[in-house]
């Protein structure tokens, strides 16, 4: 579970700096890339919850 949580750490941190390009400079890539990361999250949470709930059922 570390690693998961690794990787969601590493996804918002590029989820973040995509975003704040496109906000701040109107950089349409980024923005690409920035909705691509949310998906990549939103199926990492959800796994992260997954297996929270199996942890916690131990």
């Amino acid at each position: 579970m570390k690693n998961l949580v690794k990787q969601i750490e590493e996804s918002f941190s590029a989820f973040i700096e995509d975003a704040g390009a496109q906000i701040e400079k109107g950089n349409k890539a980024a923005g690409t890339r920035a909705r691509k990361a949310s998906l990549e999250m939103e199926k990492m949470l959800k796994d992260f919850r997954k297996k929270s709930l199996d942890a916690a059922k131990n």
